[in-house]
This record gives C-alpha cells, structure tokens and sequence, in this order.
C-alpha cells in the first residue's frame, strides 16, 4: 500500500508539472461538481476533505434498477449486499454488515431517529423519484450525528419540474418479477409538484418462498413565495411485505436446489414521512432553513434469522420470534449559512430536536425442524406452536434527541481551504419495561469532531486530509432483550443489557484527485485508517449463556480508488474499486476457562472481501443516435466465513449487460443481469464449531430484464 501511495503522489507531482502552464480556464468538471451532504450546503468538490462520490441523473436513470444495490454498487468503496426483494447489508469501510455503523438520508434529513437504526430501512426508498444520490466515506457524525461512521447515503429527490413533465413505465423479468411506475410535475405560477409513485410485485421466483410486494409513492410541493423564500412540502407513503426465504445449506446450493427452509417467515412494513421546509435567502452572503417533520413507522416480522437450531442439542427442535417495531417521530431541524468576505469564511450552524415514541415486543415460536439425510443440515422447519407467554422483549420507550452543530470552512492561505466542524447529540430514553416491571431513563451523549483541508495547486489537481470521528449508541432494541432469550411466565429472573455503550471510531484520511485531457481522464483516491472501540461482544459465559458487552475493538484500513475515461463521445469507462483489511484488536468471545478459543484478537473480520469493485464500459455509438449498452463488471474477492478463520469463501466475479434505445417519447430497454449464469453467493457464513455447516445466501441465476417507458415533456 506505502509503494502504491508513492506512486499516486508521483504521478500526482507529474500531473502537476505537465499542466503549470496551461491556463487557468481549463474546462474541469469533476472538481467543479457540487455536493450537498459533505458539508450540509452546496459545496464544491475542491473545497469538500473527504471521500465523497455522486451518482447522477444519468447514471441512475441508465441503470433502469429493480433494486437500490444495482445503482450504489457503482460508487468506489461500496458494496451494497442484495438480501433479496431490496433487502440488504452494507459494506463502507466495515465488512458486509447489518450493523448501526450508515446513516441513511432522505434530501438531508435521516429517514431514522438515532436509536432505531434498520438496515433494511431503504426498502422505503422510491427508485422513479430519484435525482441523485450522494455517498461520504468514512464518520460524518459532526455534521449528521450518531450511526454516520462507516458512511452516509443521500437519497437526492427529484424537484418539481419548470415545464409539464410526465414519465411511465413498465418492467418485467422471467422470473415472476414486475413493476408498474408513473411520475410528473410541474410549475405553474408560484405553485411547483412532482409526484412518483412505484408499485413492484415478485411471484413464484427462481428461490421457493420469496414472493413479495412493494408500494410507494412520493409527493413534493414548492410554493415561491418570493425570490428569496419558498415553502417546501415532501410527503411518503410506502407499503412493504416480503416472504423471508433465508439461506440454503452447501449441498442445495451447488446443486441450484433453491429452496427455502422455512414457509412461515415474513417482513412487512409500512411507513410515512412528511415534512415542511421554509427556506429564505436574506441576501447573497446568507440564507437559513426550518424543517418540521413526522415518521410513522410499523414494522412486523417473523423473522428467518431469528431461527435457532444446533445440531448437537436436541437436533430435532428449534426456536424462532415474532417482533413488532412500531414508533412515529415529531421533530424539527433549523439550520444558518453565513458567508463572511474575510478569508472567504463560510459558518454553518444548526440544531436538531426529535421526539420519538416506540413500542416494541418479540416472543418464542417453537418449531421442529426436519433434517436432511445425515442429520447435520435441516430440510425444512415447522411452526409447531406460537409462544407469547415467553417473551424475548415487551417495552415502550420515550426516545428525545437533541443535537446542535456547527462548521466553518475558510481559506488561510491562497489554494488551501480549511474545515472544522462539532456537533453534540444527546440522546435520552424513558423506558417502561413490561418483563422485568421496570421503568427508567438512559442518556447517551457525545461531542463529536472533525478537521480537514483541501490543497489546490491547479484547478485540475487537489488533495485533502482529514480527521474525523464518529460513534454509534447501542439499538435499544438491543438493551431490552432478555439474557436468557425468554421472559415471560418461565419463572425465571430476567436480565438485560442496561449498560451497554456506544461505540467511537476515529478515523484518519489521505486523498486526492486529478482530470486530465480536457476532463477526458478523471482520477481520484483515498487512503483511510480507523479504529474502533467499545463495539457490541457476544461473549459465551461459564454456564454456556451468552452476554452482550461494550467492549470490543476493531482496526480498519483501506485504500479507495475511482477512474473514469471518456476518450470520445462514443464511449465512456469506468473503473472503482477498494482494498481493505478489518481486524479484530480486543474482541473477547468466551469467559470459559476450558474454551480453547477465548478472543478473537489479531484475527481477520468475517464478510469482509479485501478487494472489491464494480467497473463499467459504455458505448454511445453516433451511427445509431438514442441507442446505449454498457457492460459492467462486479467483483468481490475471497474472505472468511467464520470468525476463526478457518473457512473461506470464494467471491465472484459477475457481469451485467444493459441496452436501451429511445424514439422520440418511447424508450425500450433490457437489462442481463449475472449474463454468465454464474453459480454465486451474496454472502456466505458458518459458525466457529468445526462441525459448524456455511449457510449460502444464494444469488439470482440469470435474470433478463425487459422494460417500456413513455417520456412526455412539454417545453417552451
């Protein structure tokens, strides 16, 4: 990695040497490009320290995506896990997870309250209703607060339209998959509107027991109050049910045997957000915003990874839950941008409030499972009774955010800018516990830091440097689980996790990047090293229980690198990708004095492939105008199954073709994705036991994608 560094500043000082006397008026695009989420205002990328990539209009419409993962995989540095029907894991600076460590926004505002982190909170997002979507690198918990640690994604909405604009389209796979999409605005007077809305639908598919179907729809209205103040209105809806199909043993999944082990589990979903933005421009060196908001959310699930089955105890048996999540949230954030001469200083400041009341409870199913021939991987489960009486979780909480911030950026000397940025959250849960009778009050602050600066010798070349930090507190969900993992009439005392704490992460960060021949080239990249400390433990006790603790330590490091060339208009090639390395430091895993394995110190991270990327070539050929194909290339290198590191899987290498042709309001696309059939996981993992057998989350054989669109525009 140090030779490879050398080598960018080498050719970096090269670049610089080449260009000195090329005038400053050189048409440089990629470090012109402005970026909301950086810095909470627009912002060029040239005065932006960290890593910072943006998915265009362009890119997302092209893509033509049944899922959010096929778009954000294009961004160097991510891998977004397909869990199936846009379910998900992410993978920013952290190996494939689930974990509370990305913050996901909708235009700025968190489409979670800070301790009620989903991973699979994008199931929400509307595909058709996109205008961009921004992702940072790395802990922006100073500007956005807790869970911004491994990265944050900014889901960008489409504005209302100067001109009548309407767009519908259609889209089917073999499968059993199809989607009906609609979308349209304008602005008439003072008055702008766009509305979109999706409705997708999954039947019978390749994988048994993985139906499902999903309705948003998304309404915007702008109302100018006068050059210099408007009101902005968002409101979502969104409905969500999902079979849960799980993974397949290792016999089924190289035989394609898809089968789901289970035909009772299920996720379903239902949400609304709405908000209400004033915004005003006091003049041209300051402007400020107030945002009111509300979330409703229900959650429901039985679900498959809740299944607990051992095939060394009592083999034939096995137990899963049934959860509701249920909260709303009133809220609001108001935010100053002052712009000062001196230095050429801009101040922005902000506070957010965030009322969040939650119910949540989970019981026991008892199941029996039916085994394969052998007896150490199971053919199916069966529901065999439903156990409210043990209850793994019963509580209602009050959860108050509160959260102010502030960053100034300026330049100190001629090409240099320099950015500091605090913010401090504060987070306080009222809780009544209804297992263990109890009622109190947690509180989990933290003031959080950042500093950077851009060096610009050229307007072609720029490098930056930062220090950042940020910190996740635990899900509450994870506080007010039982120890023992039932509750209820077992006559058992309860336990639970009352003090676990949050985890911090201090992240440090080298970058840079460069446009060459006339914007034809652009380069950039990242050095990156984190650490982390305080994460959760699943620590096995003398009496064979488990206990969760706030104690783990782990290292991250990496290098992020992004190229794009546009020899001509006829073709475009794009190639991202990420080397990393995550280690354990200080993760204890036993206090059984017997257990050969007491800690996983040193040891390499699970799920966590040390190359990985997505690349793509485009051609535009000018002898068939409107008509566009592009073949794109993912790969994620071999890791380690289990936490011991004994057992690898393998990774992949797939590709996707896409084509389309446009005539006149008409488009007609297709899309291949997995255009080699390939045999592949989305993820595989086993446990540490020898006799531990891998679970293979089995991807999707070869897909083809057919779709029809109408583009209707009416300009002047």
């Amino acid at each position: 990695m140090k030779k490879m560094f050398l080598a960018l500043l080498v050719i970096s000082q090269f670049v610089i040497a080449q260009n000195k006397s090329k005038s400053d008026t050189t048409n440089v695009h990629e470090l012109h490009d402005v970026f909301i989420t950086a810095n909470r205002t627009a912002t060029l990328r040239k005065e932006t320290p960290v890593a910072i990539s943006k998915l265009t209009a362009k890119t997302i419409d092209e893509s033509k995506a049944t899922a959010a993962y096929e778009i954000i995989n294009k961004t160097p540095g991510v891998l977004m896990v397909n869990l199936g029907n846009e379910q998900h894991m992410m993978s920013i600076r952290q190996p494939m997870t689930t974990n509370a460590y990305y913050l996901y926004l909708e235009d700025g505002l968190p489409i979670r309250p800070m301790g009620i982190f989903n991973h699979n909170a994008l199931l929400e997002i509307n595909q058709f209703n996109l205008q961009s979507i921004e992702v940072v690198k790395g802990p922006v918990s100073s500007l956005y607060g807790p869970e911004a640690v491994g990265g944050t994604i900014n889901f960008i909405s489409l504005k209302p339209s100067m001109n009548p604009e309407f767009k519908f389209g259609i889209q089917a796979d073999q499968w059993g998959y199809k989607r009906v999409q609609a979308a349209g605005g304008a602005t008439i007077g003072k008055i702008g509107f766009h509305i979109a809305g999706i409705s997708s639908l999954q039947e019978n598919g390749w994988m048994t027991f993985s139906d499902y179907n999903k309705d948003n729809l998304n309404v915007r209205i702008d109302y100018n109050i006068s050059p210099s103040t408007r009101l902005i209105s968002n409101t979502m809806w969104g409905k969500y049910y999902s079979d849960m199909s799980g993974g397949v043993n290792e016999n089924d999944f190289y035989n394609r045997d898809y089968k789901s082990t289970s035909d009772f589990t299920y996720r379903k979903s239902d949400a609304l957000r709405t908000r209400l933005t004033l915004e005003h421009d006091w003049n041209l060196n300051a402007s400020s915003y107030l945002t009111v908001y509300h979330r409703n959310n229900k959650l429901g699930q039985n679900p498959s990874y809740g299944i607990r089955w051992s095939p060394t105890n009592n083999p034939t048996t096995a137990t899963g839950e049934i959860n509701s999540n249920n909260f709303k949230s009133y809220g609001a954030i108001g935010q100053h941008t002052q712009k000062f001469d001196f230095l050429n200083t801009k101040l922005v400041a902000g506070a957010l409030y965030d009322y969040s009341p939650v119910t949540y409870w989970s019981y026991r199913i008892d199941l029996k499972a039916n085994l394969n021939p052998g007896g150490v991987t199971v053919n199916n489960y069966e529901i065999i009774a439903e156990r409210p009486d043990l209850k793994i979780a019963d509580y209602t909480a009050d959860i108050y955010n509160s959260a102010a911030y502030a960053q100034l950026s300026f330049n100190p000397f001629e090409k240099v800018v320099l950015s500091l940025g605090g913010r401090y959250d504060n987070m306080k849960v009222d809780y009544e516990n209804a297992i263990d009778l109890s009622s109190g009050s947690k509180t989990y602050d933290k003031a959080t830091f950042k500093i950077g600066a851009n060096y610009n010798p050229l307007d072609n070349a720029g490098f930056y440097g930062n220090y950042s930090q940020g910190f996740a507190p635990p899900g509450i969900t994870s506080i007010f689980r039982t120890k023992s993992g039932t509750g209820g009439t077992t006559g058992i005392a309860a336990e639970f996790y009352y003090n676990l704490k949050p985890a911090t992460f201090n992240n440090y960060e080298i970058g840079g990047w460069m446009s060459l021949f006339e914007n034809k080239l652009n380069f950039d990249y990242a050095f990156y090293y984190m650490e982390g400390k305080n994460e959760l433990l699943n620590v096995k006790l003398e009496d064979n229980s488990t206990d969760y603790r706030s104690a783990g330590a782990t290292r991250h490091k990496g290098i992020e690198l992004g190229f794009n060339y546009k020899p001509c208009k006829e073709i475009n090639f794009r190639l991202g990708g990420t080397y990393a390395q995550h280690h354990y430091v200080d993760f204890k895993v036993s206090d059984i004095t017997t257990d050969a394995l007491q800690n996983l110190n040193g040891k390499e991270m699970p799920a966590a492939p040390r190359w990985s990327g997505n690349s793509e070539l485009y051609y535009y050929p000018e002898w068939f105008p409107n008509f566009r194909t592009s073949v794109e290339w993912q790969h994620v290198e071999s890791y380690y199954q289990d936490q011991i590191n004994t057992v690898k899987y393998s990774g992949y290498d797939i590709f996707n073709f896409r084509a389309g042709y446009r005539w006149k309001c008409i488009e007609i696309y297709g899309n291949i994705i997995n255009l080699t059939d390939k045999l592949y996981a989305y993820n595989v993992s086993r446990g540490n036991l020898s006799a531990s057998q891998p679970s293979y989350l089995a991807a999707a054989p070869r897909t083809f994608l057919l779709g029809l669109q109408y583009n209707f525009s009416l300009k002047n």
